[in-house]
């Protein structure tokens, strides 16, 4: 039987600019300490590790847990593109609702250079080449970023579908500035207004460079473990994930060609309803929830596909300012990737770290009042989208 598997412990470093960081295991291991420490034990006490990075050599993961002890236990490495963070907790839930082990260590972190992601390796064929025959197939290649081709391309499609105006993408960015405002983990903290961000270089219509989330470093942690583990320990009333699931691509998500399912919509569409179905708790009764939005364009679409708004209607959701304090949901209080940043193996700790905050009432600046219910979106092309359900009673 699946037993409940709680989060008693997140931590998390502040942002930087690539260039301006750590080395990656000194961020992990920061992160670590800082989960351990919040959850009240020690590092011995901890079963099992998973490490999640993208850019990296094999056996970073045992490099930065080494920084904690050098205790014997499995340390597990983890690479799932953009979705790294969240697989890597998935990876730990399962651990631990199956019995296998009673406290895991969870790390997300990246040390990122500067300027576009880039293929590594150039004497193979991308592990995005069906999603690179998409793009052939509807608009044809350009010089632009690969990301930015994908999602800007998604925007299209959607923009033509609905009819959205262009401004009402900028919006989302407007607001991601607004609540970064109030995150001193944040990389940029400075408001920006519509003009602003519409008026910015653009990188691939309708994308204008404000809209895409900067390369990042930074790391996160958490530290997950069984009742009988927290009740050993003292930890009472902790924050606990209701439901969790992890999807990969769909014959659709290729055929007949789109620029929308291309970038993970029905993945997300799927993995919510699992998690809406497991948790019997429904986008209605979210409170807060943390959305990838690696460009403005995915979190327009997240909103559809995870049934905060009904398809078509992600443009008068964000008018009426349903996605922010006020409304009916607040999404990405912490910044979201767009404004906090994205470190790829870090932003699924770093979403589970903003949430289990906001459970607690621990926000600060940013508490959003009365939250009891939260849900997490990451996803990565290539392809793998993780949705998480916390609850705090």
């Amino acid at each position: 039987m699946s037993r409940r598997v709680n989060v008693i412990g997140v931590g998390m470093t502040p942002f930087t600019k690539p260039g301006a960081s750590p080395p990656y295991y000194r961020m992990a291991s920061d992160a670590g300490r800082l989960a351990l420490g919040d959850a009240g034990i020690p590092y011995g006490a901890v079963e099992q590790v998973y490490a999640g990075y993208v850019y990296g050599d094999s056996t970073c993961g045992q490099r930065s847990a080494y920084e904690l002890g050098l205790t014997g236990i499995p340390i597990l490495n983890v690479n799932n593109n953009c979705s790294t963070g969240s697989t890597a907790l998935w990876l730990a839930r399962q651990a631990i609702a199956s019995g296998a082990a009673e406290c895991v260590l969870v790390l997300g972190f990246e040390q990122m250079a500067k300027g576009p992601l880039v293929t590594r390796f150039d004497d193979r064929e991308s592990p995005l080449g069906l999603h690179i025959q998409v793009i052939d197939e509807v608009q044809g290649a350009s010089s632009a970023p690969l990301a930015a081709q994908m999602f800007g391309g998604a925007g299209r499609e959607y923009l033509d579908r609905h009819g959205t105006r262009k401004e009402t993408l900028g919006m989302i960015s407007v607001k991601a500035r607004e609540h970064a405002s109030r995150n001193p983990y944040a990389l940029f903290k400075e408001r920006l207004d519509l003009e602003q961000v519409m008026s910015s270089d653009e990188v691939f219509d309708p994308l204008t460079r404000f809209q895409c989330c900067p390369p990042t470093c930074g790391a996160g942690s958490a530290v997950l473990c069984s009742d009988e583990f927290a009740a050993r320990h003292g930890i009472a009333n902790p924050v606990y994930i209701a439901a969790q699931a992890m999807t990969t691509d769909y014959p659709s998500s290729f055929q007949p060609a789109s620029m929308i399912k291309m970038v993970g919509y029905d993945m997300s569409a799927l993995a919510a309803r699992q998690v809406y179905e497991a948790s019997g708790i429904g986008p209605e009764d979210v409170q807060v929830a943390e959305l990838h939005d690696c460009f403005t364009v995915n979190e327009l679409l997240t909103y559809e596909a995870i049934g905060l708004c009904p398809e078509g209607g992600a443009e008068q959701f964000i008018r009426d300012r349903d996605n922010t304090y006020g409304g009916r949901i607040v999404t990405n209080p912490s910044g979201g990737l767009l404004s906090k940043g994205h470190p790829l193996g870090a932003t699924g700790l770093a979403q589970c770290t903003e949430l289990v905050w906001q459970l607690r009432g621990a926000a600060g600046p940013r508490q959003v009042e009365g939250a009891h219910v939260a849900l997490q979106h990451n996803i990565g092309l290539g392809g793998a989208c993780v949705v998480t359900m916390y609850r705090h009673d």
